[in-house]
């Protein structure tokens, strides 16, 4: 065939459609970007994890559009639809129920096989429950390590916890409230009882932060008479601030409080600097002491 012969490949004029990984909110519907509302608006079709809470959201936000599921159990099946859609000129939004697709939720394989055949992804970015809970904890920001849940086996879980025992970045784990007591457990067993901060509800109306040891954490949710809403579990690294003695700290606090008029975040000031402990720790124990 001459070189200059003209060709009839339909597929190759067809400019490809582009994939958005959209952030949804985690709770608060009106936690969504403006970006986010404007794409959702006006792609071909959006992927969600189930259309329902989706259909929710558009409802609440006045978007009209068109639904189609994509989760972990159909997600082998819908991908090579979706990327067919997308290679015919489609555009395509992926949600998940809450927060960012593909982060500890579905998407994964779509945007891998989107990798693949060189389809443009563009990320439309938002919520994260990781982040959300990271910036309100007072635990170490700097440096620190995205878990999400670990494996359902109790087993494979153990030498998971293990492996993260001696790391001495933030660790920041997703838990089901079903499972978070045995979960506590496990992690004090391996990990020693550190410093925690459990998050609850978040951006919800019965948002709740809980800062403790691991085993305060855990005797404040044995005396509920039920555990409700996703759960982020952010645990202090293995340095010298999550081994500091809570018992030495509550000594001194007795002590400052007993002996000096110490306002409470000067206190937290001293005692911060003596413990290498964030200083909202020192003021909430002193606040339970006083």
């Amino acid at each position: 065939m001459p070189l200059n012969s003209p060709t009839d490949n339909h597929k190759d004029k067809i400019k490809k459609g582009k994939l958005y990984i959209v952030a949804t909110p985690i709770g608060n519907k009106d936690d969504i970007t403006l970006r986010a509302i404007k794409v959702l608006g006006e792609v071909d079709l959006i992927a969600a994890e189930d259309t329902r809470e989706t259909g929710k959201l558009l409802a609440y936000h006045k978007i009209k559009n068109n639904l189609i599921s994509y989760h972990e159990h159909n997600e082998t099946r819908r991908a090579p639809e979706l990327i067919n859609k997308l290679e015919k000129g489609l555009s395509l939004a992926l949600v998940s129920d809450a927060g960012t697709p593909s982060v500890s939720d579905p998407g994964y394989r779509l945007i891998n096989e989107a990798i693949a055949e060189n389809i443009r992804i563009i990320p439309v970015p938002g919520v994260s429950a990781a982040t959300a809970a990271l910036s309100a904890s007072g635990l170490a920001t700097d440096s620190f390590i995205f878990i999400g849940f670990t494996t359902k086996k109790k087993e494979k879980r153990k030498k998971q916890l293990k492996k993260l025992a001696d790391e001495n970045k933030t660790i920041i784990f997703y838990e089901s409230p079903r499972r978070v007591l045995s979960f506590l457990d496990e992690i004090i067993e391996i990990m020693g009882d550190r410093y925690a901060v459990l998050a609850r509800e978040m951006t919800k109306r019965y948002e709740e932060f809980i800062r403790g040891l691991l085993s305060e954490i855990k005797n404040n949710l044995k005396k509920r008479s039920s555990i409700k809403g996703e759960i982020t579990l952010l645990v202090a690294g293995n340095d010298s601030s999550a081994r500091v003695s809570m018992d030495a700290v509550r000594a001194d606090i007795v002590k400052y409080l007993k002996v000096k008029e110490t306002r409470l975040s000067e206190l937290a000031k001293i005692l911060s600097k003596k413990y290498d402990l964030p200083k909202n720790v020192i003021y909430d124990e002193a606040l339970k002491i006083k």
